[in-house]
């Protein structure tokens, strides 16, 4: 990107974030996929900043370790006590000293907020030589707000609070986002002189503004394209309404390469999802994490995947599934429920109310419905009839079950593992096996069927059983 690298970004993420009203750190509640944090550090990343810092307070150990996980990159610094944004930034530099260049200040709770906006407000603050550039945004409905003040030339006066404002300034509807770009010496400089003298005793970046101006320094403004972008998330209203507007831009771009998204209404994208030309997805969908989706399949209606790779041509439809592989041209579903470790190979089939869990299925193989198959081996053209179950579990260890080539299982087999069924072999309806079956044998596990005659009429006189053996019995007995 040929924009200015910034010397800096400082990502201020230390608030506890009252409003949510929740056990989790505002910054860490997560919209399509990411944590809120994650989203201003993935488009801060794209800037190419020679530092990315992070400035954490309430429960900064959890967030510390999120971020470890997740921005290795970016160094987390502690703002003990959360007395303002103007003393988040001094905690910064007392920490890690003067940033010669320029510092780009924004916050942890702004997931809207594109790289090339934050592109934009760098290179008007270059362009302009500013000591200082804001970003603002014109919005419809501006209380709440610091208002940016301009002189008739349309520079930047002043930002004033809404409580401090005149009826004239209350009108005016460019906003502070409270996003910066600074030079970072004089900022370095300033920040020092901020005071806490103000009613909630705290040291606001604002005040930064007013100084450097004071001091005869330029300060300018940048206004965003589309005022949403600097959004914040205060509450769980506000945290629905980003996620809304993040996933309809995340699904506008998947249609624009070539995705056909039947119902972007009812459908739900993460931002790990990838997607491939000529891709169908149908209505109620959700796909998360790392799930990625080949050319000429179709996915739903009705069906949520975590972590899941489809394979080209595949159908999965009304299905559940969690770090499953399902390969080219397979057909899985409808009501099919696919745990991780389960892996399908070409032109298989899992078909209704069939879980399977570590389980492979080999190529053309069908488990077309009513099943249970955990840890286990299916090998290629195997049919397993409905009713089957892969019983791998004693109570205390998992075992596994491997049914090879070729091999045809009936209808309501219970295959107790560890257990093989060989190259071509069939196990008959009814089975419990407990043994291995051979290659080309069939497997029998069944008591003999007895019949008691008039049982019924004996045990069961009167119901409506009774009376309808009844009748069957004198018509055969022709009386």
């Amino acid at each position: 990107m040929s924009v200015p690298r910034p010397a800096a970004v400082v990502v201020l993420a230390a608030g506890e974030g009252t409003r949510m009203k929740s056990q989790t750190p505002k910054v860490l509640h997560e919209v399509c996929g990411r944590a809120l944090v994650d989203h201003m550090l993935a488009a801060a990343r794209r800037l190419e900043p020679e530092r990315l810092i992070v400035v954490i307070g309430h429960d900064r150990e959890r967030v510390g370790a999120h971020l470890a996980s997740s921005s290795p990159d970016a160094r987390a610094i502690v703002q003990r006590e959360q007395r303002g944004t103007g003393h988040a930034v001094r905690t910064v530099l007392e920490e890690v000293g003067t940033i010669t260049g320029t510092v780009l200040v924004t916050y942890g709770d702004v997931p809207l907020l594109r790289t090339e906006t934050l592109a934009q407000l760098l290179e008007q603050h270059a362009a302009d030589g500013n000591a200082v550039t804001v970003l603002t945004a014109v919005v419809p409905d501006p209380t709440g707000y610091g208002r940016i003040v301009r002189d008739a030339a349309g520079a930047v006066l002043e930002i004033v609070e809404e409580k401090d404002a005149s009826p004239q300034q209350r009108a005016i509807t460019e906003m502070n986002s409270g996003i910066y770009a600074f030079d970072g010496l004089l900022l370095a400089d300033a920040v020092k002189r901020v005071s806490s003298d103000n009613a909630q005793g705290e040291e606001y970046l604002t005040d930064v503004l007013s100084i450097l101006r004071e001091e005869g320094h330029r300060v300018g403004a940048h206004v965003a394209s589309d005022h949403v972008e600097v959004e914040g998330v205060n509450d769980r209203v506000q945290l629905a309404f980003v996620r809304k507007v993040l996933n309809r831009r995340l699904l506008e771009a998947h249609m624009r390469a070539g995705v056909t998204i039947v119902d972007p209404d009812s459908t739900w994208i993460d931002v790990g999802v990838e997607i491939s030309p000529d891709v169908v997805i149908h209505p109620g969908t959700q796909l998360h994490g790392q799930t990625r989706i080949e050319t000429g399949a179709e996915v739903g209606p009705a069906s949520t995947l975590t972590g899941t790779t489809v394979g080209e041509g595949a159908l999965v439809r009304n299905a559940v599934c969690d770090g499953a592989v399902i390969g080219p041209e397979v057909s899985v579903g409808p009501y099919a429920y696919l745990r991780p470790g389960t892996v399908l190979g070409r032109a298989a089939k899992v078909g209704t109310f069939v879980e399977t869990k570590n389980t492979t299925v080999g190529e053309r193989s069908k488990v077309p419905h009513l099943t249970y198959a955990g840890d286990a081996t299916i090998g290629q053209d195997v049919n397993i009839g409905a009713s089957t179950v892969f019983v791998n579990y004693d109570g205390v260890n998992k075992h596994p079950t491997t049914v090879r080539d070729g091999a045809f299982v009936g209808c309501d087999t219970m295959l107790v593992a560890p257990v093989t069924v060989g190259d071509g072999a069939y196990t008959a309806a009814g089975s419990v096996i407990i043994d291995d079956v051979p290659p080309g044998a069939i497997g029998v596990a069944r008591a003999k069927q007895r019949n008691i005659e008039q049982w019924v009429l004996r045990r069961r006189a009167g119901t409506k059983s009774a009376k309808a053996a009844q009748k069957a019995i004198e018509q055969e007995n022709g009386s």
